[in-house]
Order: C-alpha cells, then structure tokens, then sequence
C-alpha cells in the first residue's frame, strides 16, 4: 500500500485535495490531505513565527507517524518547496517525490522565485518590508489567473477556491529553501499542465538548448505526465490526476531522453541555401553585410524565449536566424542578429532594454540608413514588439514576425506587464505589418495571433498575413518544403519592399 501526502499550493488547504484523495482510497491507496500550519484560514492570523522551515518540520512529523513502505510527496505550486525541504530530510522513507504545475525548486530559492506574476512578486516584497510576519491576502476571483491558468474550473469551482482561500504568511514565500543534498536522487514526476503553458515538449526544448541546469530533467529518475487542464488539477480534473498519481507511484511517465535523439528543431538547417556574406560582430549584435555601397536599410531580427543563460550556441548563431540574416544581405540590407537576456520568464523588461540598445548599435552604424529600419520578431520575441507597435518612431518603416506569441500565454505571469502586442497596435496607426503564421500552430498561441490579427483590423492598421498552411513553428528548419520556402520569399521581400530596399 503506497501512501500519497497530498501538500496544497498557496491560499489553500487539504480541502483542495478531497476529490483527488477519495479517488486514491477508492483505489486502495492512503491519501494524507495536508493543510499547514496558518492555512486552516477561519479568520484566524497566521501568527508569528510561521514560515517554510514551520511548514517542513510539520512534514517531517508527518512522514514520521504515517505506516507505509511507500510514501509518495505530491506538492501543487507552492507546496512544492516544504515537500522538497521534507524530503531532504527524510529521503529513506519516500518513494517518489510528484510535483503538480511547478518547477524545481534548488537550494536557496525562496517559494516566491517561482511565483509566476510579477505583481505579486512586487507585493510580498513591499508586504515583507512593513513586516515580515505578516500575510499575503487571500486572492479575489479575477487574481487567481495570477496564480496559474483557470482553465477547466467551473464557476462553481472558482467560486469555492476564492470562498476557503486564506492568506499566504509571508515568511513561507521569502524564506530560502535549505536542501541537504540526500534527496537529490529521489524519483520526481513532474504533472505538466497544458492550458496553463507547460508541457512534455516545452521539457524536451529547454532540455535540447543544451543549458546543463536543465540536464537533471533527462535524468532516469524523472519522467513526465501531461494534462490537458489549467492550474488546478486537482479541482478541475480529479479523476484524471488520480489516474496520474497512481501511474507516478508505479514508476510510469515519459521519459526525456539526451541520446539517440535527432538533431534539435533549432540546430537544424535552414530551408534556403544563401550565399554566405561578411558577419561582424559588436557585443551582442551581428551584423551580415551586403555587398553594396552607400548606407543600407537594416532588419533586426529578435529571437524569442525563454533561452536558459547557458544555452550553447546562442540564439545570434542558430542556423535560422543566421539564414534569414543572410538572406536579407543578399538582397541588397543589412540583416542583423541579437542575443538579448530573454532567459526566463520575469526578464522579459531586461530583454527590451537588450533591444532597444541593439538598435542604437545598428543605427548609428555607418554603413547603416538608420532612418530605414525593420524589426522582425519571432515565437515568443513576438510580445517584445508592444512598445514599437505602441508609438512607432520614424525610423521604423516595418514590423514583421513569424509565428509569433502577441498576448501573454496563461502562466506566464504577465499579467499587468505593457507586452501585450495585441493592445499596443491600437497605436500602430499606418505602419506595415508582415505576419507570418502557420497552420500547426499550437491552440493557445494561434488565439493571440487572431486577437492581434482582428484588433489590428479594428483600428484600421494594415497586416499582410502570410499563411503556411502545413508549417509548424520554427517551419524554416523543421518543414523544409517548397511552400515554407516560399512563404520566407515573400515575406523578406515584402518587408525589403516597405524599406525601399530596391530588391527585385
């Protein structure tokens, strides 16, 4: 008999766990729904004193009293960190460690690292200023999206989340997270969430960068599960994560796996065959020259994200960027390439700022027209195009980009944030728009893309929409047929086009 200690997320209880639990005995299993100390809520403050280290040693107690040779931690969002700390401190007794919707959490890091939205983040550092053994309030029903997708509840369950939700101590954010280091090995099953932006192929791409934090994710002992939900499984799809729990504690789940595998999607070539031009590099900027006299129009092309610090190489030297880059130096412009600091989530303000000093690099360039610029953004680079479609300087003769993210996906914890593409081109007014969009795209970035499409119709704003029917994301190294190469033709060339580019 496996027994499963079921550990709540913040605001919440053991209460969030009741369907899930019933499930796990109906099964035969035992199911320890948890509710820690200062989250039984009835009105009651936390108190002083309560912090993660309280949470841990209330789960250490725990595993001490249960009877059972197998103990399986489950940790939804922030529970995640007093499992991890328990199982440190405990690791002969667990079997598996089975994390829901979360990250991993390393030694040192504090619960509020892995906090998606930056508004919160903000606010349990200003709460924690004024006083440390205070508390975070309680989520009203719009706020919880902050949090985590809502996808899949029913009203009736958001309505009871906000209803039992309590307010988080403080102190369980801020703390750092000790590990000893004797649990490292444990077994983990990580239980992705789809609607909420996570997923077994987003694993394999970090792991594919090549970045060695995100090795341990390949290891033998990790191994994965989707499900097609947002947050909040355990309200949303009971039935399913208890058949996930069950198949986690019998050793099942994919596996990532580093050998045998083919090239990386992005490692790939490039569709086209270019012919190779001069390539200079300053900082982080490339430039690949034309060969042409006189000051030329410029493409900046900005890559997308997140890309780990460690990724080897980096993105100015993937085979795509570096091919539309040459390309365009073919045809007459400078194309350049950038390696900006997009390396998680929270960043993307300090990926801007890359940008923007990128530019000023191209710009004043002498064999530059910095009054003929382009900008193209591609994948997830896409939202760092707000504050160009917002107010468009003169110089700013295109926009462009390929199978782009233009509204913050669920999760991503941008809630407030000015990237919002699909807003900001209410300002664009008459500047030319060249979208590349393709057919397989997936649901939840195929509806910003239809959002920016039809808000940039409303506003009068002209979008050329080139489609590739058959093409998946990163189509020009993954779908290398005669309708993907046609599809990058038309658009560098209509993109050369609004620069005056002169290429035929």
């Amino acid at each position: 008999m496996t027994a499963f200690i079921l550990v709540a997320g913040a605001h919440t209880g053991g209460w969030v766990w009741r369907e899930v639990a019933a499930g796990l005995r109906d099964a035969g299993e035992r199911a320890y729904e948890v509710t820690l100390t200062g989250m039984d809520g009835g009105g009651r403050p936390a108190g002083p004193g309560v912090d993660l280290e309280t949470h841990i040693e209330e789960l250490v107690r725990l595993i001490d009293r249960v009877e059972a040779q197998d103990v399986v931690l489950v940790g939804h969002c922030y529970g995640v960190h007093p499992v991890r700390g328990a199982a440190h401190r405990r690791p002969e007794r667990i079997a598996r460690i089975v994390q829901v919707d979360v990250g991993i959490p390393q030694d040192g890091d504090p619960a509020l690292k892995l906090v998606p939205d930056q508004t919160v983040r903000e606010r349990v550092l200003t709460l924690s200023q004024e006083s440390s053994a205070g508390t975070l309030p309680a989520p009203v029903v719009v706020e919880w999206q902050r949090w985590g997708s809502v996808a899949g509840l029913t009203a009736e369950a958001l309505e009871r989340l906000t209803e039992q939700a309590v307010p988080q101590p403080l102190a369980t954010l801020t703390q750092p997270l000790r590990l000893s280091g004797a649990g490292a090995e444990l077994p983990t099953t990580g239980v992705l969430c789809r609607a909420n932006g996570s997923s077994i192929a987003v694993v394999e791409a970090m792991v594919a960068m090549g970045d060695p934090a995100f090795q341990a994710l390949a290891d033998a002992g990790v191994s994965f599960f989707e499900l097609e939900t947002g947050h909040w499984p355990m309200l949303s799809a009971p039935r399913e994560l208890v058949d996930v729990l069950l198949r986690a504690a019998a050793g099942e789940g994919h596996q990532v796996s580093t050998t045998g595998r083919e090239q990386p999607a992005h490692l790939r070539p490039f569709l086209m065959d270019v012919k190779e031009r001069p390539r200079e590099r300053t900082g982080r900027v490339d430039l690949h020259l034309p060969d042409a006299d006189g000051r030329r129009p410029a493409v900046v092309f900005v890559h997308g994200g997140p890309v780990p610090a460690g990724a080897r190489p980096t993105p100015r030297d993937w085979p795509a960027f570096v091919g539309y880059a040459q390309y365009v130096a073919s045809l007459g412009a400078v194309g350049v390439t950038v390696d900006h600091r997009l390396h998680e989530l929270t960043a993307y303000g300090r990926a801007a700022d890359d940008i923007a000093g990128a530019i000023d690099v191209v710009r004043a360039d002498p064999r530059v027209d910095g009054t003929r610029v382009a900008l193209w953004f591609v994948s997830a680079g896409g939202l760092l195009s707000a504050d160009w479609l917002a107010a468009p300087p003169p110089w700013l003769r295109c926009v462009a980009a390929s199978y782009p993210i233009l509204a913050p996906l669920p999760g991503w914890g941008l809630t407030d944030s000015r990237f919002r593409p699909a807003a900001a081109v209410r300002g664009a007014g008459q500047l030319p728009i060249v979208l590349t969009r393709v057919g397989f795209e997936r649901p939840e970035i195929a509806v910003t893309v239809e959002e920016f499409v039809s808000a940039a119709a409303d506003c009068g704003t002209a979008v050329e929409v080139i489609d590739v029917p058959l093409g998946h994301h990163g189509f020009e190294t993954v779908d290398p047929t005669d309708a993907s190469r046609d599809a990058v033709e038309r658009a560098v060339r209509s993109v050369l086009g609004h620069l005056g580019a002169g290429a035929g």
